[in-house]
């Protein structure tokens, strides 16, 4: 088949969704790392990396596996392994449940609460997301935003050994970021979900909802981010920049209410993986430095 992977591995490897789990792997180191007591520990923390990515990618492999003849009605994913029949649903689900026991098994054993956190990441994205409410309801990413809020707050709790206001605030700021990365996404595919049966918020709301809804979800996902910034006490340089990264989400949200255009809507998505990114950055730099 003209396209197809070289291995296996590298068929699984894209099914981990490499860009959005390496993501929100990020948010769990600096989660962890945002705690001034932290130990430096290199073993603690590459168990904490292992553990999480291995828990984020095993619950993405068994979303690919349960909305795999979704995916096959869709002109973005119909290229992925699980479509192309290159892996068995055998295989697939294999894979995932085993980097799912895994990984949150792992987490288990470093800490019972950080393992905890893990495994609530895990079963609102699988469970409570995926096979649930995806095909129920456009407000399904509200549950998904709320899987991958746990990254930064299982890091988080890690350090500390309990959970804190700063984690809570944290995990709400990307709880809020969320609907800017899936809903600009939404709109711009919006035939594709349409053609699978998949409900979104432009297809119940319509754009102008949407787009509205994006402005005062980034809004409130900054603010949420500067303010827990300020909890840290993080120096006046970094909470400057902080800002100045936050303002730029906000204008590019509330342009595309003024401005609706699909130029606009790509450049917001775009701009809010790196907004995350960096302020992850941040946060540790302002805690390390």
């Amino acid at each position: 088949m003209q396209g197809k992977p070289v291995s296996k591995i590298s068929m699984f490897w894209s099914l981990t969704k490499p860009a959005q789990s390496g993501l929100l792997l990020a948010t769990g180191l600096a989660g962890y790392l945002s705690v001034y007591s932290a130990t430096s520990d290199a073993l603690l923390i590459f168990q904490l990396a292992l553990s999480l990515f291995l828990s984020i990618a095993g619950s993405t492999i068994l979303n690919m596996w349960w909305d795999r003849d979704i995916d096959s009605k869709m002109g973005r994913t119909q290229k992925r392994a699980t479509s192309q029949g290159w892996v068995s649903q055998k295989e697939v689900l294999f894979v995932g449940a085993l980097t799912s026991v895994v990984g949150v098994g792992w987490a288990l054993a470093i800490n019972g609460l950080y393992g905890m956190v893990v495994f609530a990441g895990w079963f609102f994205d699988v469970v409570v997301y995926s096979m649930w409410l995806k095909r129920r309801t456009c407000w399904s990413i509200v549950w998904g935003g709320i899987s991958g809020a746990m990254p930064i707050l299982a890091g988080r709790a890690l350090a500390l050994q309990s959970i804190d206001w700063i984690g809570v605030a944290l995990a709400f700021g990307i709880l809020l970021w969320i609907p800017t990365h899936t809903l600009t996404f939404s709109m711009k595919f919006q035939k594709d979900y349409a053609d699978a049966g998949v409900p979104t918020f432009p297809s119940a709301y319509g754009l102008a909802t949407t787009r509205l809804v994006i402005a005062v979800s980034s809004t409130l996902a900054a603010a949420a981010m500067i303010v827990s910034a300020v909890g840290l006490g993080m120096g006046w340089g970094f909470l400057l920049l902080l800002g100045a990264l936050s303002i730029r989400l906000f204008m590019l949200a509330v342009g595309m209410i003024f401005k609706p255009a699909e130029q606009v809507n790509l450049g917001l998505f775009k701009y809010a993986s790196m907004y995350m990114l960096a302020s992850m950055i941040l946060f540790v730099l302002a805690v390390r430095l």
